[in-house]
């Protein structure tokens, strides 16, 4: 703990000792990002064609070429699909073709972390990553115990079968996600989607995600599918691709800027935004054959430059979500100095959940009157609890903090944060 003002710690307990920080770590990947960037970067994602366009009709194929935009949202890339057909281009005479080339990237196994492979914060980056690789449901308990769970899902997803057995239960809503399951089924039509389990309907509208196909077959499934709803037609097949040389560009959609995907990725501990962002750091070198360590390398480079201790410092995959990553609370401490005087202090500080108010920490401090006044990033797996942010004091100071634990019984440590984070702001 040190005011923003003051050359050393007012308390430092354990600080060189590395520990894995969970979803902490995204505080890393943020500065880095911010360091190698800055907070007006943007990512591009391009259209081409190989062909000329004739009374509605491309007669060549279509490219969708990735710019690794974490942001790329269904709504944006149907926008995007309703600016190719305002071209005038309602058939594809060739195939629809996603590029994305854009990150080379090591293999990834979404079930290697809790072996929850459908669970969307296990998705890994992609060169064109589509709605966070996430299938949103929207689950309606409205009728009566033992009827199906009315289900909406988003974005419409070709070639993905959903079938919907959730049930209406009676009793109180209480922590209603842990009683439903997804399941994935090969089928002979394609994959089908088993959604399990029962929805009190004392609970109301819900709204729950899965991730039910890795990021590649998602985003062909999700292009075909609101292409056919924009009116589109593919005489070919959506299938993955690299563009051609010859290609013709038509036209370019941008991301918003990093600000906002940072703001995104640490209100709501985004891993997939994480993975993406620290690829993309690794996208800087572009002959990189694993942009992901390349990435891990110029984050540690980045800090080093930065005059920030990184011994312990270990980055795996930028989100948190792993069991190697590791880092001291005097390397955070550091950076989160460093980060009070760069220009982009006011974007960095901006993303981070607001205890007690919003994102991931607006269950903390709700009764306490420190509330409002800690910008922190927390992060919980099992046998950690971790986190690190400014603390406002009473008198208007500013002061960082980093606090982490790494201990079979790491979840209870949380009261233990809160009364640090009370103490501070109630500094005299």
């Amino acid at each position: 703990m040190q005011a923003v003002d003051d050359g050393e710690p007012q308390l430092r307990v354990n600080a060189e000792r590395p520990m894995n920080p969970a979803s902490v770590m995204k505080l890393v990947t943020a500065f880095a990002a911010f360091e190698r960037f800055g907070p007006a970067h943007v990512w591009t994602t391009r259209v081409a064609a190989t062909g000329p366009v004739r009374a509605g009709v491309l007669e060549g194929d279509l490219y969708l070429i990735g710019g690794a935009d974490p942001l790329l949202s269904a709504e944006r890339l149907w926008t995007l699909l309703r600016k190719i057909r305002a071209l005038g281009i309602e058939t594809i005479r060739g195939d629809l073709v996603l590029d994305g080339s854009a990150l080379r990237l090591p293999q990834h196994d979404p079930a290697a972390f809790d072996d929850r492979a459908l669970r969307p914060y296990n998705s890994g980056a992609h060169g064109l990553l589509v709605n966070f690789n996430t299938l949103n449901l929207t689950l309606l308990p409205a009728g009566t115990p033992g009827e199906r769970v009315t289900v909406a899902a988003s974005p419409p997803l070709k070639g993905l079968d959903i079938d919907n057995r959730i049930v209406i239960a009676a009793g109180e809503c209480g922590v209603w996600h842990r009683d439903l399951d997804a399941a994935l089924e090969a089928a002979p039509g394609g994959p089908r989607l088993v959604l399990l389990g029962r929805l009190p309907a004392s609970c109301g509208q819900r709204d729950w995600a899965t991730a039910p196909l890795p990021p590649e077959r998602f985003g062909i499934a999700a292009v075909a599918a609101l292409w056919a709803e924009l009116g589109g037609k593919v005489e070919g097949v959506a299938r993955p691709g690299t563009m051609p040389v010859e290609a013709t560009l038509l036209l370019t959609g941008s991301s918003p800027p990093l600000a906002n995907v940072v703001r995104e990725m640490n209100k709501w501990s985004s891993n997939v935004i994480a993975r993406e962002l620290l690829a993309t750091l690794g996208a800087t070198d572009a002959a990189s054959p694993d942009m992901v360590a390349t990435g891990a390398a110029l984050t540690r480079a980045l800090l080093d430059a930065a005059g920030i201790s990184t011994a312990g410092l270990l980055v795996e995959n930028g989100s948190g979500l792993s069991r190697s990553e590791s880092v001291s609370a005097r390397t955070l401490g550091e950076m989160l100095l460093a980060a009070w005087r760069r220009p982009y202090m006011p974007e960095f500080i901006a993303a981070l959940p607001v205890a007690g108010l919003d994102g991931t920490a607006r269950g903390r401090l709700h009764d306490s009157p420190a509330r409002g006044h800690a910008h922190v990033k927390t992060g919980s797996i099992n046998g950690v609890r971790a986190m690190a942010g400014y603390v406002l004091d009473r008198n208007g100071r500013r002061h960082v903090v980093a606090m982490l634990v790494n201990d079979a019984a790491a979840g209870s440590s949380q009261a233990a944060q809160d009364a640090l984070l009370e103490w501070m702001w109630d500094a005299r």
